[in-house]
């Protein structure tokens, strides 16, 4: 199996980020010529997730480099194709934006129907970065590394259990490319949502499971949980001294969770490249950097034809672990 995993994409738009922080405090507003009109940020996940906690630390940036107020508009539904139908419904006039993730590129393989064709009804602006993931078991399994779990999981075949956030979500799908790049098996047990999923975690009810080391952390930092490794293909600067699964001897492991602003279809060139300055700017601000580094998050926006291309590439690899899963939704 590839690495599923963001460092894949052209690192040159780094180096537009770096002139963006220069120039953001002198930058004259990229988008102004709408007056007062509020530029709609639909999320399409509920408040309080890791995304929604991302577009809320750079809303005031945005804001500000867009010439217009921001507004965010949480629409949750149907593994966030409520919201992301919101977007595509928009006017392509670059007052409606959307932030999505890899269940955008997820769910045309593990739903059977789609309202929408999530690479071609969108006009992408930018992946703007990553959240790293972390492989977590109770501190009962008496694993402390990936070989001593693969261990554990060729002795007893399907004896354990790992967790998810629900059927077809990154989370999900990173614990089947653990199993199937690791040549075990364990049973999926799918929750309805990350919150419930952890606390059976740490209560012992499931054994393991791939989840966001911010939501983690404090409970790997008490002894709660125990970490076996990263799934990103590098450590983190908010864990330095965690290993990741590719180094512990699964070098082809790599997923994590990130994340991307897009628009409506159709939108003019002009429009797309206004948005995509203010994106980079308001990602550059330090205000915004210093949330992202505290929430563990990995800021590096891409430019919209990499976005689109990366899309395209993350929708096929998961598209092949989707089938070899069997993973459908109605």
């Amino acid at each position: 199996m590839s690495p599923i995993s963001f460092s894949s994409i052209n690192r040159r738009a780094l180096l537009g980020l770096g002139a963006s922080a220069v120039v953001l405090s002198t930058i004259r507003p990229v988008f102004a010529q709408g007056g007062d009109k509020p530029v709609r940020f639909i999320l399409p996940i509920s408040a309080g997730s890791g995304v929604d906690a991302i577009a809320r630390a750079a809303s005031v940036a945005l804001g500000k480099a867009l010439g217009q107020p921001v507004v965010i508009e949480n629409l949750p539904g149907a593994g966030g194709i409520t919201g992301t139908s919101a977007v595509i419904k928009a006017p392509p006039d670059g007052f409606t934006l959307g932030m999505v993730s890899n269940n955008h590129v997820i769910n045309p393989s593990v739903f059977k129907k789609m309202p929408f064709d999530a690479i071609n009804d969108i006009t992408p602006i930018s992946v703007v970065g990553a959240t790293p993931l972390v492989l977590a078991v109770n501190p009962k399994l008496p694993a402390k590394n990936v070989k001593e779990l693969v261990a554990l999981l060729r002795a007893r075949p399907e004896g354990y259990n790992y967790a998810s956030s629900g059927n077809g979500t990154i989370i999900h799908l990173a614990g089947e490319m653990f199993m199937d790049e690791a040549g075990v098996k364990a049973r999926h047990i799918p929750y309805k949502g990350t919150g419930p999923m952890v606390t059976d975690m740490i209560a012992g009810q499931v054994e393991m499971g791939v989840v966001a080391l911010p939501a983690v952390q404090p409970h790997l930092k008490s002894g709660a949980l125990r970490a076996i490794g990263l799934c990103g293909p590098t450590r983190s600067p908010a864990a330095p001294d965690l290993p990741t699964i590719a180094e512990q001897g699964l070098p082809n492991y790599a997923v994590e969770g990130w994340f991307a602003v897009i628009g409506p279809p159709k939108m003019q060139p002009s429009d797309v490249k206004r948005v995509h300055e203010a994106i980079m700017a308001a990602f550059a601000a330090p205000e915004v950097r210093e949330a992202m580094d505290k929430q563990g998050n990995i800021v590096k926006p891409t430019t919209p034809e990499q976005a689109a291309s990366y899309f395209r590439s993350e929708a096929a690899r998961y598209a092949a672990l989707v089938k070899k899963a069997n993973v459908v939704l109605e």
